[in-house]
């Protein structure tokens, strides 16, 4: 089974959004600001949005 560059990158970024996460951001918001406050690129080299670190956490969980 071939991963896709989709699935590598959840992987890649999950372990950074548990740690965000452990800090005490918890909702989709906090997330998304926690990402965008580190300088961390979405997928696209962007910034991140609701939808995108949702998406992420659904991947992860597949």
């Amino acid at each position: 089974m071939q991963i896709s560059e989709a699935d590598r990158f959840a992987a890649n970024i999950l372990p950074i959004i548990k740690a965000i996460q452990e800090s005490g951001a918890t909702t989709l918001a906090a997330i998304t600001q926690a990402l965008n406050n580190r300088g961390i690129s979405s997928a696209r080299g962007g910034r991140w949005h609701i939808s995108a670190v949702q998406n992420v956490l659904a991947r992860a969980r597949v």
